[in-house]
């Protein structure tokens, strides 16, 4: 049997993707990389939000359009949330819930040897992806992932560090991801937690650079600051920390109740003053049901007080089964396009000075790929960089950074 696999949506589905294909090709099918050349597509989806969704369902239309004979699987988030639309696409001959390996074989109908639960490869150059927990206790009443994931459930620490040493043999980064990483080990009970992870993983795990996925800011202790201070080139200065809005009143409506705005706030100062080169993301929703222009100037005001490098800007999206649907108060579209705008414009701006000012300075480089014609690469803060085409490069070496005119990173041997 012939697969090819799509996935949309973040790098937990990325993961379960891989997964699946490793248990598929133990089972004696072949991966490929085109659907031409496929006998099943296997489509892992997404339910964050509407328009991830829609963009699923068109996809499955076009394969069955190109290829009227292919058989569709359907799995993940969507699938797992499915009122019978996704059963009903043309082509699609199961909708499997979740992301069980198992639960995708017996709907192929493949017999195979138990789902080995170390991913040996992850098919992506020099980075990886290595989830160490899956599903969420909290219920934002935005998201339907809770819905489709379930509770939070943690690896242990052994089979996570196993796991990354196989890893570390052909990847230079790894990204450790998950639902709600910051609540990594709470369910274990043995005193685990996302700090001692990556404490054992950087002194067990010799050469790669680790990275965190998203992450709740309060959910930062200590050892992970102390280790992104002291030790960049082993866990990347790197924050990405769903802020979701600076108002409090709009984040008590969503359901965000272990932080507020100022307290988001406190912590990454905090961060940001013990860690020099810090890439600093966030996740912002703009147009909750009820966010009046109060609410959307605290979140601006929030936004440009702290040191963003870069933001993820999303209008409210109705999720179902999400209790937010519920609510009254809705922004009209118009309104959340144009504060969408404005914050997203904000984010370059504070994307643009930062870049500016690490214009000259020295970077650890993981190079990724060749794209449009030149090679990309990744600094530990997460900034985009360009690399001449006319020489060789290593797969992670030390850089120094050019700011080029168009305002792209430019990035040559320190």
């Amino acid at each position: 049997m012939r697969v090819y696999f799509h996935t949309f949506g973040c790098k937990t589905n990325q993961y379960d993707t891989e997964a699946v294909r490793q248990s598929l090709e133990a089972a004696g099918a072949s991966t490929v990389s085109h659907p031409d050349m496929a006998d099943v597509a296997v489509v892992n989806s997404c339910t964050v939000t509407h328009t991830a969704e829609a963009k699923m369902r068109r996809f499955v239309r076009r394969l069955r359009r190109g290829r009227p004979e292919l058989q569709t699987v359907i799995m993940g988030c969507a699938a797992t949330v499915d009122d019978g639309v996704l059963a009903s696409l043309p082509g699609v001959a199961a909708v499997v819930a979740g992301s069980d390996p198992r639960d995708i074989l017996d709907a192929l109908g493949l017999d195979g040897p138990p789902v080995d639960p170390i991913l040996r490869s992850f098919p992506r150059g020099t980075r990886a992806w290595l989830k160490i927990q899956d599903g969420c206790d909290e219920h934002c009443t935005f998201c339907a992932t809770t819905i489709a994931r379930g509770a939070s459930r943690s690896r242990t620490m052994d089979e996570i560090i196993q796991e990354a040493g196989v890893l570390a043999a052909n990847h230079q980064e790894i990204v450790l991801t998950g639902v709600h990483i910051g609540t990594y080990g709470k369910d274990l009970g043995d005193g685990s937690s996302l700090g001692r992870l990556v404490e054992r993983l950087i002194s067990e795990v010799e050469g790669p650079r680790f990275r965190l996925s998203s992450v709740e800011a309060t959910e930062v202790d200590e050892r992970l600051v102390d280790l992104m201070s002291d030790a960049p080139h082993r866990l990347a200065p790197h924050l990405h920390a769903p802020l979701q809005s600076g108002s409090d009143a709009v984040l008590k409506r969503m359901g965000r109740h272990w932080y507020t705005a100022a307290a988001y706030r406190e912590r990454c100062l905090a961060l940001a003053a013990r860690v020099p080169a810090l890439g600093f993301g966030a996740d912002v929703i703009v147009g909750f049901p009820g966010e009046s222009d109060d609410d959307h100037a605290a979140t601006r005001s929030v936004i440009e007080s702290l040191p963003f490098t870069y933001l993820h800007v999303f209008p409210y999206s109705q999720r179902p089964g999400a209790s937010a649907k519920r609510m009254g108060g809705m922004v009209d579209a118009k309104v959340a396009a144009s504060r969408s705008a404005e914050l997203r414009e904000l984010a370059e701006r504070k994307g643009a000075a930062y870049r500016s000012q690490r214009d000259g300075g020295l970077a650890d480089v993981v190079v990724l790929r060749r794209h449009k014609g030149r090679v990309q690469g990744l600094t530990e803060d997460f900034l985009d960089v360009y690399l001449a085409t006319d020489r060789e490069y290593p797969p992670r070496f030390s850089a120094v950074l050019r700011r080029g005119a168009d305002g792209t990173m430019m990035a040559e041997f320190a």
